[in-house]
């Protein structure tokens, strides 16, 4: 029998989700079930190729395509693409990649209302979320809104076939740190953690197969799978440091941002482990491992992922700067952010260094 469940609230997100080889052909189809007929097609300069496809699936008088989505939405790029999209006159707005295009596509919806599809080429996760992270000088700003969620999502297992092997192991590893924050967040609840373990267990198992077989469908599927289970609980609950930390390096140092959650993730479980046990011991399991930040860890290790901040282009002199933003708004977590223990963890994984649970 189970035992005592404590009250919760769960807030499904009104969301249609369509996954399955080949789907991505239905673009079209399901634009026409939510009465649209003229989109405007997002991607970065590396997926206009794809963009191209899904355009051919409408009426080639109809379409209009933007292919400078960039990391982390700068407001330079997102000016341009609103006033492109309002010269087309397009009546819904269609990403075709990673966290880049899905986010562009969330900062026109947010200003024009236009409902959007995505299809995901990569386990970032931003499509089932109604967050948006935008950068400004210098800084990235989140908020959380039901205006830039995407009406339908299309998951199509074969548009990540070519998703590079070391693009595809940082983007499974971002999905797993939006898992691991949902079952800890202050707003958990029965519903997410089960997403949550799931996800995570099916990326642990899906990242070394694609690792090993970068073609393989079934592979790519299941971590397609697991990254989708990852980020309802992203969209569902509120995150913690982890996600804070990772904002402020990304938005203030440029850094890559999933190859950025995938180095920290196993330091910020560290700090956080003598505060959120449950949550340790459901990590743990769904990666076979006796503790939740060395599974994370020797994970990254396994897939070969980043595990050094310095790799990714962080300056050490800069990691005084980063405190200083991240103590600057509190945010909630297991355990309150600690000026002394956080100064610590950045340095570590400045040099990629294993994590350390801290007292």
């Amino acid at each position: 029998m189970r035992g005592q469940i404590d009250a919760f609230t769960y807030d499904a997100l009104p969301a249609r989700v369509v996954m399955g080889a080949g789907k991505c052909n239905e673009a079209a189809a399901e634009a026409a079930r939510m009465g649209c007929t003229r989109p405007f097609v997002v991607t970065t300069r590396d997926q206009a190729a794809l963009g191209e496809e899904i355009a051919n699936l409408f009426d080639r008088t109809s379409d209009s395509r933007f292919a400078e989505a960039a990391m982390h939405t700068p407001w330079g790029v997102t000016q341009r693409a609103l006033g492109a999209a309002q010269r087309s006159g397009a009546d819904c707005v269609i990403a075709i990649g990673g966290g880049s295009s899905t986010g562009l596509s969330k900062a026109i919806a947010l200003r024009t209302k236009l409902p959007q599809i995505v299809l995901p080429t990569t386990y970032a996760g931003s499509e089932m979320t109604p967050i948006i992270g935008e950068t400004r000088d210098e800084q990235k700003h989140t908020q959380r809104t039901l205006e830039v969620l995407p009406e339908v999502v299309i998951y199509d297992g074969e548009l990540t076939l070519s998703l590079p092997v070391a693009l595809s192991v940082a983007s499974g590893l971002n999905a797993i740190a939006h898992a691991v924050e949902a079952l800890y967040a202050a707003d958990a609840n029965p519903v997410t953690s089960l997403m949550a373990e799931e996800g995570i267990a099916a990326l642990a198992e899906s990242l070394p197969r694609i690792v090993q077989s970068p073609r393989s469908v079934e592979a790519r599927r299941l971590a397609q799978y697991g990254a989708w289970l990852c980020e309802t609980c992203l969209g569902a609950v509120g995150m913690g440091l982890h996600h804070k930390i990772c904002h402020v390096l990304g938005g203030t140092f440029d850094l890559a941002h999933a190859q950025t959650h995938a180095v920290m993730i196993p330091h910020v479980v560290a700090y956080n482990a003598h505060a959120a046990s449950s949550a340790m011991t459901r990590i743990a399991r769904a990666l076979g491992a006796r503790h939740a930040w060395t599974g994370l860890y020797e994970l990254g290790v396994e897939l070969d992922a980043p595990r050094s901040l310095r790799a990714l282009g962080m300056p050490e002199a800069g990691i005084d700067r980063a405190m200083e933003l991240i103590m600057k708004n509190t945010c909630s977590n297991p355990r309150a952010p600690d000026v002394r223990a956080l100064g610590h963890m950045p340095r570590q994984a400045l040099e990629g260094l294993p994590p350390e649970p801290m007292d």
